[in-house]
């Protein structure tokens, strides 16, 4: 099959020309996100998301380049936004010890705070890969619903019921927390 009768197969939805699309160019989509990320399993993650997406919208002939470069072009966007998101985590989180730090002040309050941050990042994994992705949007990137509804190309009714289930999982997970949690943000608002 050449590049054409792939996309022919694609824009048809035929299981052969994608699976035949998917062993001709994962592992090297593979390798360049690897090489932008320098993380293994990310890359892996962001190549098998691009064509589980490619797969379920099937948009295949709005795509005006060859095939190929549509593909590395996704994975370099995909590889970007990934970079941006851990840095944005890495910020909130430095941006966060520092502030719990200044209002924790003995020994116990410092290991009580080093397990919630630990329990926290657990409930975090814990959540469904795209609800985790949309509630760091929203609480981490302070990206309003229409707008991470237009990055995803879904609903803003799809993003509440994200953020809903999101909320629902933290609450369980970090409910032993509580008491701690609210000390910290009365001790923020007093100062």
């Amino acid at each position: 099959m050449d590049s054409t009768e792939i996309k022919i197969g694609l824009i048809d939805k035929t299981e052969a020309a994608f699976e035949l699309l998917f062993k001709k160019h994962f592992r090297e989509l593979h390798a360049y996100g690897f090489s932008l990320l320098k993380d293994w399993d990310a890359a892996e993650e962001i190549v098998q998301a691009l064509f589980l997406k490619l797969w379920e919208k099937n948009e295949w002939e709005h795509i005006q380049t060859s095939v190929k470069s549509y593909l590395y072009k996704s994975v370099y966007h995909d590889c970007l936004n990934y970079i941006r998101r851990q840095k944005s985590h890495l910020k909130y989180q430095t941006q966060t010890v520092h502030t719990m730090d200044n209002y924790v002040d003995n020994t116990d309050g410092k290991i009580k705070l080093s397990e919630l941050e630990q329990h926290l990042q657990t409930a975090l994994n814990k959540l469904p890969e795209k609800c985790r992705a949309i509630f760091h949007l929203s609480r981490f990137e302070h990206l309003k619903y229409q707008e991470i509804a237009n990055q995803f190309e879904i609903s803003i009714k799809t993003v509440e019921t994200h953020m809903g289930k999101a909320l629902r999982i933290l609450r369980k997970e970090m409910k032993e927390f509580l008491p701690l949690i609210a000390v910290i943000i009365f001790n923020m608002f007093r100062s």
